[in-house]
């Protein structure tokens, strides 16, 4: 029986076991390997979608990675060598492969296969780029192309010798995204590319997730980390990274969800760590997130309205795949899973491993399916896992892989697009189509034809009454083909779009800074639309102002700060375009008539200015700050810009660093800070007869290391944590309970990491005082998106201030807390932690 007779068979039997029993099919006590009709009829989907095979092996093996190119064609990168027994014997092998599926007759299945690229050594990135692709392989990254039209590659370059260089699968470099910006962005990857003339030029960028990356409408990335599942940057890349006297504590790497749950409906028992009590529950199924991976956003609208924007996150270890609903709230985002108890896609199946996907031009959702038995590399497998593999017959087979669309029931799909013979003018117009594949795809190459009959077209979009993603794109469009004017983007900023003001600000600043008139018409523009600037708007204007003339600069982000001085990333986007500013800016606040009257917000940026003043580590703007102290006795300003200094201080790498002729007089003075805050700040500075000692941290029972932590937890602390208990710790009404003489912050450093980790709800007892609602919040939140070491930071911070007084706590402690207690979803009560560390200081660790 041929493949599509079978399938039709296969399809009636499934249609007649949905109308029987609507369940998938139960899970066997082995788990067999199964024909791609098999397998379908153990999905589970949510109600309203189909799910229809696309490929399978042999036509497609081991695929981790796909794209569509601009004619509807499937590349899809195949790591071959990939864990297919025990000891991963072919990963050093050159079995991996980059092949293009097309579906020739129009059925919907691929059927034709073109091998671009072969003998390739653990493939793991691709990104497209006119007839060729940049592939990640054998440790580097390859521009390889087709020179001759078979699509068969017959060029391979070097571009960079670094890129996932570490060769380990699960901590190198990966998954290509083309930006809105023109750039190509990796996760688990500080570099960013982009193709300029006949070159490929590198450049540096945070550090961005571990697994997949993609990009949202406006160009936000997003990814995430196989424990948290779903980050995203809240501004453009390289932006907040700029100032290197101030460290950012927000806007990148930002966590949409604290929910960190899911919903299996098959056991879990061969995960890595399954042996640990609370990462299975009674039914042996996984409680949250181990593995997840390659977030996918849906920017079409071939599913129903309300799941446009919807990110869904893979999670391979658990056989589904989660959806969640993200929402904007200001300048920030958040996430929330809209069916909690049921995911949107999971099967009964344990070789189902979904690893990566993509919306298609059809408008439909393709789901990678590696469809293995093994996906945890052998340089991190536990014993407990190699056991259950070996238990469950896991090792084998390899060289399996499915392909799988996921479409609403009864959809019409339309054909592949033939986009290579698009007309310049069809393209352009492909800027204004609803579904964010396209919009993508014509920008992509427009940009890379270069065609000049294409200028006057963008910029009459740009005039006329269009939507804003549509001249979003055309700016981005321009700005890849190196055609901006600054009178075209003056112009943008009377548009009623803030996304189009926005861009164009960004795309301003490079010409504000090479030309004074231009810089000049600018910041006036820039300080009319700060008036009135919404939040997002403010937020660009921010970042932004190191390009306006500095008079107009400091207007500006007063103005800003006033406003929205209250939101982290907005302080931030401040700080990142005061580099070596600091000093003239802090000048202007100090006697500024509405920065008189104390508050908490007007404490953290004055903190921060001042620790970036001593970051910059100017000897005479020092002193010079000093004489200003000297002349404002008893403010409260006084002691908060000492406060910074002395902060600050802890963090320099040399005890000393700034020299200074002699003593400063004001240094002898009675300063409002408390003696070992005091000798924070003398470690800054030595004078003739005088070097700090590196020891010398005063009362404080922190060393180097502890105190650098000391001083990186409090900007994080001020980030996250101060608005429930306060700059002070003295906890705020109706909020949180006062962390100073805490018992909590002070006791046991695995219970406290745990309160950050999961949260803890309830009543809850402070030296000796009962704090419940609504005195205090019911519940605090989990931080769990946070990164161990940044836990690690804030509770060393909270456990030597305010005169407290407890050792460090390590990123180490923090990570083996996390990992010990995988599978805990919802928040301690005092009572329950309580009993578990209890619990857990009678019982050795596993």
């Amino acid at each position: 029986m041929c493949r599509s007779a079978l399938w039709i068979c296969v399809a009636s039997l499934l249609l007649i076991c949905s109308c029987q029993n609507p369940g998938p099919l139960p899970e066997t006590p082995d788990s067999p390997a199964r024909t791609p009709e098999e397998e379908a009829l153990t999905f589970q989907i949510e109600d309203g979608f189909e799910v229809q095979l696309v490929a399978s092996e042999p036509l497609v093996e081991a695929p981790v990675h796909i794209q569509f190119d601009e004619d509807g064609r499937l590349w899809v990168l195949e790591m071959r060598g990939y864990m297919n027994d025990m000891e991963g014997s072919e990963e050093n092998l050159p079995v991996g492969s980059v092949a293009i599926l097309e579906d020739t007759d129009g059925d919907g299945e691929m059927d034709r296969r073109t091998v671009y690229l072969d003998s390739l050594f653990m493939p793991r990135s691709l990104g497209l780029y006119k007839n060729g692709a940049l592939v990640a392989e054998n440790h580097a990254l390859w521009w390889t192309e087709d020179t001759d039209g078979d699509w068969k590659a017959d060029l391979k370059v070097l571009v960079d010798s670094t890129y996932s260089a570490n060769g380990l699968p699960e901590h190198s470099d990966n998954g290509f995204v083309r930006n809105a910006d023109n750039w190509y962005y990796s996760a688990k990857s500080r570099l960013r590319y982009k193709r300029m003339g006949d070159n490929w030029i590198r450049d540096s960028t945070e550090f961005r997730g571990q697994w997949g990356i993609t990009q949202d409408d406006e160009g936000r990335l997003i990814y995430n980390y196989n424990w948290s599942q779903l980050h995203g940057d809240l501004v453009p890349a390289n932006y907040l990274s700029r100032n290197p006297n101030h460290q950012p504590t927000s806007g990148i790497d930002h966590g949409y969800t604290i929910d960190r749950r899911v919903y299996p409906i098959r056991s879990n028992l061969a995960v890595n760590r399954g042996y640990i009590p609370g990462t299975l529950d009674s039914a042996n199924r996984l409680l949250e997130f181990t593995s997840a991976c390659s977030p996918i956003i849906n920017r079409s609208h071939l599913f129903p309205e309300e799941y446009y924007g919807n990110v869904f996150v893979l999670e391979n270890a658990g056989n589904l795949v989660k959806r969640n609903v993200v929402k904007q709230n200001g300048i920030l985002v958040e996430a929330f899973d809209p069916n909690p108890g049921r995911e949107f896609m999971a099967s009964t199946d344990e070789r189902f491993r979904p690893t990566h996907g993509t919306f298609g031009p059809d408008g439909g959702f393709y789901l990678v399916d590696m469809y293995q038995g093994i996906v945890q590399h052998g340089a991190y497998m536990t014993d407990y896992l190699r056991e259950k593999i070996l238990e469950r017959k896991l090792d084998s087979p390899g060289h399996m892989g499915r392909i799988w669309r996921i479409v609403p029931k009864g959809a019409k799909l339309q054909g592949a697009p033939k986009l290579s013979q698009a007309s310049t003018g069809e393209l352009v117009a492909y800027l204004s189509h609803p579904d964010g594949w396209y919009r993508d795809m014509a920008q992509r190459l427009l940009v890379d034809k270069l065609e000049p009959t294409a200028i006057p077209l963008l910029e009459n979009m740009l005039k006329s009454q269009g939507q804003e993603l549509a001249k979003f794109h055309a700016l981005w469009t321009l700005e890849g083909m190196g055609e901006l004017s600054p009178e075209i983007l003056l112009e943008a900023l009377n548009d009623p779009s803030d996304l189009v003001k926005v861009t164009a600000l960004r795309q301003l600043e490079t010409f504000a800074l090479a030309e004074s008139e231009i810089q000049v018409q600018v910041g006036e523009r820039a300080s009319q639309l700060a008036e009135n600037a919404s939040e997002k708007l403010a937020l660009q204007l921010a970042l932004s102002a190191y390009s306006f003339p500095s008079a107009s600069s400091n207007l500006i982000l007063q103005s800003i700060l006033q406003k929205y001085g209250h939101l982290a990333l907005i302080r931030d986007a401040v700080m990142s375009s005061l580099a070596n500013r600091e000093w003239e800016f802090l000048q202007s606040l100090i006697d500024h008539p509405n920065w008189q009257d104390q508050n908490s917000d007007r404490e953290i940026v004055l903190e921060m200015l001042a620790g970036a003043i001593l970051k910059k580590g100017d000897s005479n703007q020092i002193l010079a700050l000093f004489e200003v102290l000297n002349s404002t006795p008893g403010t409260w300003k006084k002691e908060v810009i000492l406060n910074g200094l002395a902060i600050k201080a802890g963090e320099l790498e040399e005890a000393g660093a700034i020299r200074l002729a002699e003593k400063p007089k004001f240094l002898d003075q009675d300063l409002p800070l408390d003696p070992s805050r005091k000798q924070f700040l003398l470690r800054a500075f030595s004078w003739p007869g005088f070097k700090p000692s590196a020891a010398s941290h005063g009362e404080s029972i922190l060393d180097e290391k502890g105190m650098k932590l000391f001083a990186e937890g409090r900007q994080k602390y001020l980030t996250s944590c101060s608005g429930c208990h306060g700059n002070n710790g003295k906890g705020a009404s109706r909020m949180g309970p006062p962390l100073a003489g805490s018992e909590w912050v002070l006791g046991d450093e695995v219970r406290l990491s745990l309160i950050l980790l999961h949260g803890i709800e309830g009543p809850i007892e402070v030296a000796g005082k009962k704090y419940d609602a609504p005195e205090i919040l019911p519940v605090m939140p989990s931080h769990s998106t946070l990164d161990d070491g940044s836990i690690a930071a804030i509770l060393t911070y909270i456990r030597n201030e305010w005169g407290n007084q407890a050792p460090t706590v390590t990123g180490r402690t923090v990570g083996s807390t996390r990992v010990l207690n995988q599978g805990r979803v919802y928040p301690w009560s005092a009572a329950e932690l309580n009993a578990h560390i209890q619990k857990s200081a009678s019982n050795p660790k596993p």
